[in-house]
């Protein structure tokens, strides 16, 4: 029943047993936890010039000696994004392999793409499941030439989002590992493709993937990051496309990183025309060109009798197909989630669909055939309109896009917090963009990936924390370029403090986003915006080891058995010295929380390390509002050599809430360096 056995880089294994097997086993000695395997689910190129970090920013030089662990749906290899030549060959730490398979190959003396494996033991895969590191999905090409894509020119989805393609580290090398099929990501592969990676010699690991969190020890993903973490590889997580519900945030352990997704400067408009002149701008992104008016019908009006459904929204089989075949059918109340590519108005034989919602709806997506998306309010209009003549028409035009100049915000769909497992832990950490991102997309597919659709395409548009993820990956590489010997705790706490404020109006380079837009805050954000032209020079840094996150982990309350089995490290965790709150871990943000409408006070302690200059003083500057008092002690940090360490304390008093969250900020400048850490102090539900 022996399915994997992991044992390059940690211990364990994953076998098929029964509950009776599985309750013997969880009391054996020497087993920390036993956990079913879960399915986990998958969670472009302006987004990078929208941040600051230009195609002409300055690099190290051994950007192409830094190699990232692509775990996903595999890689396109033949992708103009990772096709070039010239890299010389493989940095002298890999150790990875190519996998052999009838349709990959690896050339990875001179190029980008070094190491390819995939894994299946974890699932039964579907007929026709391509059996190599080859990608199929697309998900796995769009997050690798995302984060370390070769610079292509002309690149666009169909004419749309034209311009330069690029990944935010475009000298760095990819190591592919497919863990995710048709049906999703098992925990098995997950923890294989991590004990191989390890192994590889790979420096950071991106991983666009998650599920509901769970206890640490019973968490895959954890478990594999924190072995990343042991061995000085940072982990990239996806926060999740849950949102906007509190609490939904994924993959929240402290030695990893969370990424939320937010918009960038570029947005897309699909015009729609009605026959009596007037006109319209919804969303969506139709490639399609536009030819004529045709007729349009109302999806009430079209009901299938024998479906027994409700016709309006035009849900599956709902829809009589000699109605609207040759029309446009206008599908009124549809929820977020049912606008599933249009297929049932393309079943029905329909050239195209109106659609209309109640919610906003902040990223465009392909679809089936030609679709916009407008209010609720302008749909009454069209069915004002449809029942006011007997030959109503309409057009919808190719989609166009524009220069969105508002300030970013986190797309609804990304996961929030609180943090579900560890509530005095920020999470998700920070925001990328990852809405409406153009990246390479796998040509075994199509636009939409759905029957019906012909469209195939080298580079797609597509939305998510999945996109976010490798471009806060790319960031962790570009850090770790500069700064080969740093910590994954050091590297994220670069990326931490010099993100760009999203709610601090009161600093000169921050970019304030309205309560409306974002009224979980930090919840929604974690520590800001990535900056990744300041991450490489951010002045201090809060660091951490993994006998840090070990004492974090005694005072969570795990035992010195299941810790050891773990970190394969001897701790008393009945020794007070030997266990720390979670307010106490080294890490670049402050949280706390309390009974609804109370005052809670906490006192933090952190040490920073000096990166920058020699000879520097920083001083603390409190930003907070009459509900957040925050004094920082001592004020003023001197420091005389690069390296050295200093410790202080905060101490919040925070006057809660019913609910929500009440955010504030603590800054430490030299005057060349801005060190900022959130404060959050929100109620425990």
């Amino acid at each position: 029943s022996l399915v994997h056995s992991y044992s390059k880089s940690f211990s364990g294994f994953a076998a098929k047993l029964t509950k009776a097997e599985t309750e013997k086993l969880s009391g054996h000695e020497g087993v920390v936890s036993v956990f079913p395997s879960q399915l986990r689910q998958l969670h472009t190129t302006r987004s990078w010039d929208f941040i600051g970090f230009p195609q002409t920013v300055a690099r190290a030089t051994v950007e192409s000696d830094v190699i990232i662990g692509m775990l996903d749906t595999g890689i396109w290899p033949e992708s103009q994004s990772f096709n070039a030549s010239g890299y010389g060959p493989p940095p002298q730490k890999w150790k990875g392999t190519c996998q052999s398979s009838s349709n990959f190959t690896c050339n990875n003396f001179d190029s980008k793409i070094i190491g390819a494996r995939f894994y299946h033991a974890g699932q039964d895969l579907n007929d026709g499941e391509t059996i190599s590191p080859r990608d199929t999905e697309g998900h796995g090409t769009h997050t690798a030439s995302t984060a370390a894509g070769n610079i292509v020119t002309h690149a666009s989805l169909l004419g749309l989002a034209a311009g330069t393609a690029r990944g935010g580290v475009p000298s760095a090398r990819i190591a592919v590992y497919k863990i995710c099929w048709t049906l999703g990501c098992s925990d098995v592969d997950i923890l294989a493709a991590f004990d191989d990676a390890i192994s590889d010699g790979v420096d950071i690991i991106s991983l666009s993937v998650g599920g509901a969190p769970t206890d640490y020890f019973q968490d895959a993903i954890a478990i594999g990051a924190f072995h990343s973490m042991k061995n000085s590889i940072l982990t990239s997580n996806s926060a999740g496309n849950s949102g906007p519900a509190a609490g939904t945030v994924s993959n929240v352990s402290p030695w990893s990183l969370s990424v939320a997704a937010s918009t960038i400067d570029r947005k897309f408009a699909t015009g729609v025309k009605l026959g009596n002149g007037r006109t319209y701008v919804g969303g969506s992104i139709n490639t399609y060109e536009a030819s004529r008016m045709y007729g349009l019908i109302y999806g009430g009006d079209a009901l299938n009798r024998t479906s027994g459904s409700d016709s309006r929204s035009c849900g599956a089989g709902s829809l009589d197909r000699d109605l609207v075949r040759g029309k446009m059918v206008h599908c009124d109340g549809v929820s977020r989630g049912d606008v599933s590519g249009g297929q049932e108005p393309l079943a029905a034989g329909a050239t195209g669909a109106i659609m209309t919602t109640s919610y906003t709806e902040d990223d465009a997506y392909p679809l089936l055939l030609p679709v916009s998306i407008l209010t609720d309010a302008e749909g009454a209009t069209i069915v004002e309109y449809i029942n006011s003549t007997s030959d109503p028409t309409a057009e919808i035009f190719t989609t166009r896009d524009f220069v969105d100049n508002s300030s970013a915000y986190v797309i609804y769909f990304s996961s929030r917090g609180p943090n579900p497992i560890t509530r005095d832990i920020l999470k998700p950490d920070l925001t990328a963009p990852g809405v409406d991102i153009l990246a390479a997309w796998s040509q075994a597919t199509t636009v939409t990936g759905l029957p019906g659709d012909n469209r195939v395409v080298p580079y797609n548009i597509i939305s998510g924390t999945s996109m976010s993820c490798p471009h806060a990956s790319a960031a962790a590489a570009y850090v770790k370029s500069f700064h080969p010997t740093w910590s994954p705790a050091a590297i994220k706490s670069a990326l931490m403090t010099t993100a760009h404020p999203l709610s601090v109006p009161d600093l000169p380079d921050a970019s304030p986003v309205s309560r409306d837009q974002n009224p979980d805050a930090e919840f929604a954000y974690g520590a800001g915006l990535i900056n990744l032209k300041k991450a490489a020079n951010p002045g201090l840094i809060y660091d951490a080891r993994e006998h840090d996150y070990v004492e974090f982990l005694c005072g969570q309350g795990y035992n010195a058995t299941e810790i050891k089995l773990v970190t394969s490290k001897a701790v008393d965790c009945s020794d007070v010295g030997k266990k720390i709150h979670a307010w106490n871990l080294n890490y670049p943000s402050f949280t706390l929380s309390g009974k609804p409408e109370g005052t809670v006070k906490r006192v933090f302690r952190r040490t920073v390390t000096n990166v920058g200059k020699g000879h520097s003083k920083y001083k603390a500057k409190v930003i907070s509002s009459k509900e957040l008092k925050i004094k920082v002690n001592p004020k003023v940090l001197r420091f005389k050599d690069v390296g050295e360490t200093i410790s202080f304390r905060v101490t919040v008093k925070a006057k809660l809430k019913q609910s929500g969250i009440i955010s504030g900020v603590l800054v430490w400048s030299d005057g060349s360096h801005k060190v900022r850490s959130p404060v959050v102090a929100h109620t425990l539900q």
